[in-house]
């Protein structure tokens, strides 16, 4: 059975499979390996262990070598050029007159290919652009559009609680978000409140639906009628995470008790 070890080659970014069978690697270690877009260096996130041959879905890219110090120089020196294409990408946006924001760029190990990430609002031809690009850098030019919530995790920043952007710190992949999750939480519906620097939902918002979805089981809907041992009452509010609810007795009082203390008929909900 092949040895495989998980590989990040950005910041939070996805983690590929390699086989290092051949190298002796650890978590931690910066590697050289072949990809589709050319040779890169990774850090190794996953380390080392046995693949079950039958879960391997393809043929898995061996790990060339680690990184030697001439590499990782190397490595910086074309994270350094790849700014500086950036801006003259930029620049030559501007005074072509392309309506693209680029975003951030990127050069291959062997700066045999520049991929320039992009956000636009509305699909534009950028082949010139690409063309003039090409030119002045004297390599092989791809441009990639990205939505607003990869230019967030690619650029990072600070979000509203204050800490660094979760997709740029540790969100590997970008998971769907919806309005029901803030609805479940009893988060006010404000986009102020419930969007993130890129103006999407905030990824948070997932983090812990599962969890109110299912202790919001356990509760009686709004409305319900219940027993307690001050008498029948009527749910008036909820606190999944107290698990406690707040009632309007038939007196005309209103209490809150905890779910223990509570009855109803759960097949009228």
């Amino acid at each position: 059975m092949p040895e495989i070890v998980g590989i990040r080659f950005f910041q939070a970014g996805k983690i590929y499979y390699f086989d290092s069978s051949a190298v002796s690697v650890e978590k931690g270690d910066y590697v050289l390996v072949e990809t589709v877009y050319g040779k890169e260096v990774g850090k190794v996130v996953i380390p080392p262990k046995q693949a079950v041959l039958n879960e391997i879905s393809e043929p898995l890219r061996p790990v060339i070598r680690k990184a030697n110090e001439q590499d990782l120089e190397k490595m910086r020196r074309n994270q350094r050029l790849a700014r500086a294409a950036l801006e003259k990408c930029r620049e030559l946006a501007k005074n072509l007159q392309i309506l693209i924001k680029p975003v951030s760029a990127h050069y291959d190990f062997d700066r045999t290919r520049l991929t320039v990430f992009f956000t636009a609002e509305k699909r534009v031809d950028f082949r010139e652009l690409v063309r003039e690009l090409s030119h002045t850098v004297r390599t092989k030019v791809e441009l990639r559009q990205i939505g607003a919530r990869d230019e967030a995790k690619l650029l990072g920043g600070l979000g509203r609680c204050g800490l660094s952007l979760c997709c740029a710190t540790f969100l590997s992949e970008l998971a769907p978000v919806s309005i029901r999750m803030a609805k479940e939480q009893n988060i006010a519906l404000n986009p102020m409140k419930t969007s993130g620097i890129c103006g999407r939902l905030l990824c948070c918002l997932g983090y812990e639906y599962e969890q109110y979805r299912s202790m919001k089981e356990k509760l009686p809907p709004i409305g319900q009628k219940v027993s307690t041992p001050l008498g029948e009452a009527t749910v008036t509010a909820c606190d999944p995470l107290k698990e406690t609810v707040q009632l309007e007795l038939e007196g005309g009082g209103i209490t809150e008790l905890p779910l223990s203390q509570i009855t109803w008929r759960k097949n009228s909900r």
